[in-house]
């Protein structure tokens, strides 16, 4: 939905018309992959993610097949989010506290879901089981559609999704929305609860940003990272974006290159201690 949302607005800037392609699995890798091996021309970029360029470096070590750092040329950031609690509207729990309660009086009879092994959403279950200490079932799906459709038909009864996914279903009463895993309460969504109100420290926040294959020439760098700066001070993207509980964040290419690295670091250390291995 981000790069969608993207694609629209750069277009017009780049003269260029943008196809978006999922490419969904394996945490992000497939797609990924696929730009990692893109010709360097700049007709080829990737929506990149925390999960992508950050995670699945301590989750996948020597097997993953690629280098988040050797094989892309940063472009931007382009927003930060996070992720959000939601439940089937069946289950007996309107917040936080009301959920820790029943999965320890029911445990083991809870299950949540998630897009894949060490992506935000697979974390952040890990991370509440941990910090409310109570037993869910995790089930794994190949990607983030599949969970939520079996959060909808109730085969699992809750999912920390990320705010891009699971906010629309919310608004239309398809799920039920618990708290947001943010630090604190977001400027947009003051009546909703973070979830740490109720499990002091807890935070699940993400980003996402463009990346072209490594070798790309500065040009072509600096004519996509204009594109995109353009499209994320449009009124109109900031419009789109709010209700999908994202923020614009642009950056340019060095500063991108930057945050990245750090974020790598960061999750390395989370992934670590909480043992948490790709499958």
């Amino acid at each position: 939905m981000l790069a969608r949302i993207m694609a629209a607005r750069m277009q017009t800037e780049l003269g260029q018309a943008l196809v978006v392609e999922n490419r969904a699995g394996a945490s992000g890798i497939i797609g990924t992959e696929a730009v990692a091996r893109a010709a360097p021309d700049g007709y080829t970029i990737l929506m990149g993610s925390v999960t992508t360029h950050a995670v699945n470096v301590p989750m996948y070590g020597a097997r993953l097949s690629y280098d988040p750092l050797r094989d892309f040329a940063p472009v931007t950031r382009v927003s930060t989010g996070f992720n959000v609690l939601v439940t089937h509207p069946d289950v007996p729990a309107r917040n936080v506290a009301e959920l820790v309660a029943l999965a320890k009086a029911r445990p083991g009879a809870l299950a949540y879901g998630h897009g894949g092994n060490g992506t935000s959403t697979h974390l952040a279950g890990e991370m509440f089981k941990a910090a409310a200490s109570v037993d869910i079932l995790m089930v794994p799906f190949r990607s983030t559609s599949p969970a939520t459709a079996a959060l909808l038909s109730n085969d699992i009864q809750l999912m920390f999704d990320t705010s891009t996914s699971a906010l629309p279903l919310v608004r239309q009463g398809q799920l039920r929305l618990l708290g947001t895993c943010a630090p604190t309460r977001r400027p947009g969504m003051p009546d909703v609860p973070a979830v740490a109100e109720t499990l002091p420290g807890f935070e699940m926040s993400t980003w996402s940003g463009l990346f072209a294959p490594a070798g790309t020439p500065a040009p072509i760098i600096m004519r996509l990272n204009d594109g995109a700066r353009i499209a994320l001070e449009d009124p109109q993207t900031i419009q789109r974006l709010a209700p999908l509980g994202n923020e614009p964040f642009h950056a340019g290419p060095e500063e991108f290159a930057n945050f990245v690295r750090a974020e790598i670091a960061q999750w390395t250390t989370i992934v670590r201690n909480a043992r948490i291995t790709a499958e």
